[in-house]
C-alpha cells in the first residue's frame, strides 16, 4: 500500500509543506490562493518568485523532496524544469508556480485568480 493510501489526504498540510520548502529555498513574495470555490481542477496554488533560474530549480527541487520524503508523494505532472522562466509543480489538489519575477509580472495570475481568496497567512 502506498503512503497516500496509507492515510487520509491533508491537503492543507502539504501545502504549508510545500510553502516551508519554498521559504526555506529563498522564494520570494509568496502567495497562497484558495481555489476551492472557484473552479475544480485544483483547491490551491502556491505561487513565489525567484531570483535566478537556478532558484526556480532549486526551490521546485525542494518542495519535491519535502514531499517525497516526508509525504510520499510525488507530483503528477511538472513543466518547465531545465533553462525556462517559470516551473509548475502539479499535486492534483495544489499547483506550484514558481517564476521569474519578470515572468511573474507578465502572467499574474494573482489578478486572474482575483475571485480566489489569499489564504497566505494561514500558512506562515
Amino acid at each position: 500500500m502506498s503512503p497516500e493510501a496509507a492515510r487520509p489526504l491533508d491537503i492543507p498540510a502539504r501545502v504549508g509543506r510545500a510553502v516551508q520548502a519554498a521559504l526555506d529555498r529563498k522564494g520570494l513574495d509568496l502567495r497562497v490562493l484558495h481555489l476551492e470555490k472557484v473552479t475544480e481542477f485544483t483547491d490551491y496554488f502556491l505561487i513565489c518568485s525567484a531570483g535566478s533560474q537556478r532558484q526556480i530549480e532549486a526551490i521546485g527541487d525542494g518542495i519535491r523532496e519535502s514531499l517525497r520524503v516526508v509525504e510520499g508523494v510525488r507530483p503528477l505532472h511538472v513543466e518547465g524544469k531545465g533553462g525556462g522562466q517559470w516551473l509548475l509543480l502539479d499535486y492534483g489538489d495544489f499547483v506550484v508556480h514558481v517564476f521569474d519575477e519578470q515572468t511573474r509580472a507578465f502572467y499574474d495570475l494573482e489578478r486572474l485568480w482575483s475571485d480566489a481568496p489569499d489564504v497566505t497567512g494561514e500558512f506562515r
